[in-house]
């Protein structure tokens, strides 16, 4: 990604250097800032499309069928599988996954920035999925619940939070040095993970697919705009001629 950064920035003071003979060296940054937030603004923009069609019998239609199907796989098996994917997705499964990841940050690649990146997103997850819950009013679906809820429905925090905290530990992955097995591997499981935490709510009754999709639309702005943000900032603050 900073490559890619680093590239944009590059043409925007080529660009300014032709048509400007003296120009702020921050005015590459702004337009690179520009973009990011156009970036951003388009998935907030899929989002509130999204939210906006929650009550059409299109959207309605889905839910039924896309829960219909889930919930017809339900036995003990799979069952005790999703109620153990979601509690990794709750409060104590996100305290021990953060636990291990900041003693693997500062042990092997001694950075404790990593912890710090991922408490922000993690953080700005929480933060906005209350907001949105408690602004969109969404009530459960009234199948039956096979763990117990008591916050409102859309966006689902838990689909919310996995892509945000899983999804930019994806990212922290990709820029580590290490074989490239491992780094397949991580990014499998991790991917497989956050879509079955999804999927865990609709099977266990407590959430329609929308929400779920809500959700993981929330959560994937959330790690392109903190993955951009901090590599802009990285590149501005090692930039010698800024």
């Amino acid at each position: 990604m900073q490559k890619e950064i680093k590239f944009i920035i590059q043409k925007f003071r080529e660009f300014l250097s032709r048509k400007i003979n003296k120009y702020d060296e921050k005015l590459p940054y702004i337009f690179t800032v520009i973009i990011a937030l156009i970036v951003v603004i388009s998935g907030i923009k899929i989002f509130v499309e999204l939210t906006e069609n929650l009550h059409t019998d299109v959207l309605g239609t889905f839910d039924t069928k896309i829960t219909d199907y889930i919930i017809s796989f339900r036995n003990p098996a799979l069952t005790s599988y999703f109620s153990f994917v979601t509690e990794v997705g709750d409060a104590l499964g996100y305290l021990v996954v953060f636990t291990l990841c900041s003693i693997l940050f500062y042990f092997i690649f001694k950075r404790w920035k990593y912890a710090g990146q991922l408490t922000l997103v993690l953080l700005l997850a929480l933060s906005s999925n209350v907001i949105l819950k408690q602004i969109i009013n969404r009530a459960r679906p009234t199948l039956e619940h096979l763990v117990t809820v008591k916050t409102l429905s859309y966006p689902s925090g838990h689909a919310m939070t996995a892509m945000a905290f899983y999804g930019f530990l994806i990212y922290l992955i990709t820029t580590f040095n290490i074989r490239k097995i491992f780094k397949f591997s991580m990014i499998t499981l991790l991917s497989f993970l956050i879509l079955s935490i999804g999927i865990s709510r609709i099977y266990l009754g407590v959430h329609f697919p929308s929400d779920i999709l809500g959700g993981f639309i929330a959560g994937f702005v959330w790690v392109i705009f903190c993955v951009l943000l901090l590599n802009i900032l990285k590149l501005f603050k090692e930039d010698p001629v800024t």
